[in-house]
């Protein structure tokens, strides 16, 4: 809380996912706070209460009573988590809300895109059209033992049906008419197997998973689950072509920016863990929702998923401890590769189906990195390579004739736009890349709106443009006899855009608090790829290629990045940037049980570099935070 001229009261709303906060007065609304921010949220009755589609829920902090228009449209348990109106709540302290995808009527740029590399469709699952003899009074088998007859026909003897299955299998084989397509889980092994036996001589064991009809798709999902945003694919399981992609933001930015914090969440209340799994199997379930209704199919066709994410990310989706990555030494409570069953975990599916989960590296390093390595081919470069994935948490490594060295930075949520005063993540309005010129400031926009804030790719593109105007020294401070750098909390602040080109006619300010914020994020970016040069006796001239992954390194300038000092310098066409190849590596494992042996063989190759306790971290970071 903090006071106005004329000792008025105010209030800050932390508004989340999208990552701005608002400094409202007493009595305003979350709509009209929302609104001030320059965020959209869906008011189709303009705010008066009939619509009810502005729904919000509070995370912390304390609203007004509920109205009597919100007592129509929430029930005692909504309203007990936090769900309210955001025309009709007003805070009354400081409140962290979350918005619903539902609610935001501008939909937030999500990175889905990312490199293809054709692979031979191997899945898991096998797909076998049956038909089966309807019963008699002189045929009374059971249905389990009819299917088996009718199996055993096509060669699959002894399936295995699960307790998911049998709960459903009767109706299915009735609807049909007794004429069905079966997705079968693919077993390892035979129970009784001689020692000894070649694996060519036996017969594996076959699930059931899944029964749908004779002209339905059998498919699977496929998601990268990171810290700020999670992209999801449906996949046809026969051909491998990919029939629906969607991003959503992960929920469980609303208890925290970063794993560190959600850890911190996790560890502070009894429920912790509990709740942020809730929110991200609610975030999945949604997610699918939406894929299934792109690709007009049911969740039952979904007979397999791939689940990708980052070590605390995968503790939190599978329930598993996450204390221990909080402290020193940052261990996994696991990190082979795990099959979970879907139902087990919230996830709707089809009844049998279940989750394989690649294996982590460390406690930073996780199944994520091994799918962007699987899916840039990285294990079987010639040359040395970086190949990182730029986020929250960053995720390193220098590929070289078959062995990788790997490492893990926090480079922090200023690249979503967090912890920088005018931030915001890559929205309609963010200011994503800009130019200083003699003659002027030009900004581009997201959707060429009015200037809201400034996303990650900007506030980079920003600082290299001050720093080659000059504006900026090296060590980050200010020119403050610039003619558009105003006084600013004894640092100065650059305008970037002045009021009258702004959505909410404020000037759109660049701090020299938010140039630090740049400063420490690339420095530990850099720092990572020095130190792991530096342990492979290399420097970067000897690099012959540098993958950047991710959806921020999607749309990241590699000029501005090399000249703020974020990535060595070396010829930009030794640069690639391949958008979204944790996902695409998910994809990859979701069609090819190659491709799974392939990922659980590669954590072997991979030494794993600490940078807390290298002996030159530190000075290699201070040198990498000079502009």
């Amino acid at each position: 809380m903090n006071k106005l001229d004329g000792d008025e009261e105010t209030f800050s709303v932390d508004l989340e996912p999208v990552g701005r906060r608002a400094a409202v007065t007493a009595g305003m609304t979350l709509l009209g706070a929302a609104q001030s921010a320059g965020v959209e949220i869906a008011a189709v009755c303009g705010g008066a209460g009939t619509c009810g589609k502005c729904r919000v829920q509070c995370i912390e902090g304390k609203l007004s009573e509920p109205t009597a228009v919100e007592l129509r449209f929430f029930n005692e348990r909504e309203l007990a988590a936090g769900y309210r109106l955001a025309c009709q709540a007003v805070p009354l302290g400081d409140v962290k809300i979350n918005i619903p995808p539902g609610s935001l009527s501008t939909p937030q740029r999500l990175q889905i895109e990312g490199q293809e590399t054709e692979i031979a469709p191997d899945p898991v699952i096998e797909i076998l059209d049956v038909d089966l003899v309807p019963p008699t009074l002189h045929d009374l088998r059971s249905d389990t033992l009819r299917l088996t007859g009718a199996l055993a026909d096509q060669g699959v003897d002894r399936p295995f049906f699960g307790q998911p299955v049998l709960r459903s299998l009767s109706t299915v084989l009735r609807d049909q008419e007794w004429s069905l397509r079966l997705a079968l889980r693919r077993l390892p092994t035979v129970c009784g197997q001689e020692p000894g036996a070649a694996h060519s001589e036996v017969q594996p064991l076959r699930e059931v998973v899944g029964a749908i009809r004779r002209d339905q798709p059998v498919v699977g999902l496929a998601v990268d689950i990171g810290t700020t945003k999670m992209a999801g694919y449906l996949v046809d399981l026969v051909t491998g072509h990919t029939l629906a992609k969607a991003g959503l933001m992960n929920p469980q930015i609303a208890y925290g920016e970063d794993v560190v914090s959600r850890i911190a969440y996790a560890n502070d209340h009894a429920d912790g863990r509990r709740v942020l799994q809730e929110r991200l199997i609610e975030g999945l379930n949604d997610l699918a929702g939406t894929l299934c209704a792109e690709a007009g199919i049911d969740r039952e066709q979904i007979v397999d998923a791939v689940v990708v994410g980052n070590t605390v990310i995968h503790h939190l989706f599978t329930g598993l401890p996450v204390a221990q990555l909080g402290a020193a030494p940052y261990i996994a409570s696991v990190s082979e590769a795990l099959d979970i069953e879907a139902e087990y975990l919230g996830l709707r599916l089809a009844p049998g189906a279940k989750v394989y989960l690649p294996p982590n590296i460390a406690g930073y390093v996780g199944a994520d990195h091994i799918a962007m390595l699987l899916a840039t081919e990285a294990y079987k470069v010639t040359e040395p390579t970086i190949v990182l994935d730029i986020g929250t948490n960053t995720e390193i490594s220098l590929a070289l004739e078959g062995e990788l060295l790997s490492c893990s930075c926090a480079s922090g949520p200023a690249f979503e736009g967090a912890h920088i005063h005018a931030g915001m993540r890559a929205a309609p309005g963010a200011v994503e890349y800009v130019q200083i010129g003699t003659d002027g400031v030009y900004v581009q926009t997201i959707g060429n709106r009015p200037a809201v804030g400034i996303c990650g790719s900007g506030i980079l593109d920003i600082v290299a443009e001050l720093r080659n105007a000059e504006v900026v020294g090296h060590t980050g401070r200010m020119d403050k006899n610039h003619p558009r750098v105003i006084p600013w909390d004894g640092g100065g602040a650059f305008v970037l855009v002045d009021k009258d080109g702004t959505h909410n006619g404020h000037d759109l300010l660049v701090t020299r608090r938010d140039v630090n914020e740049i400063q420490l994020a690339k420095g530990a970016i850099r720092a990572g790829v020095d130190v792991l040069l530096a342990e492979a006796g290399l420097t970067h001239d000897d690099l012959g290629a540098f993958i950047v992954a991710g959806a921020f390194g999607t749309y990241l300038d590699l000029k501005s990045a090399t000249r703020i000092g974020m990535f060595p310098p070396i010829p930009l066409d030794r640069f690639k940037q391949v958008g979204n190849a944790a996902g695409s590596g998910a994809r990859q494992m979701l069609i090819s049980q190659a491709q799974r042996r392939l990922a659980e063989s590669m954590v072997e190759k991979i030494t794993y570099v600490e940078l807390t306790v290298h002996p030159s971290f530190t000075d290699i970071y201070m040198d990498a935070m000079v502009l």
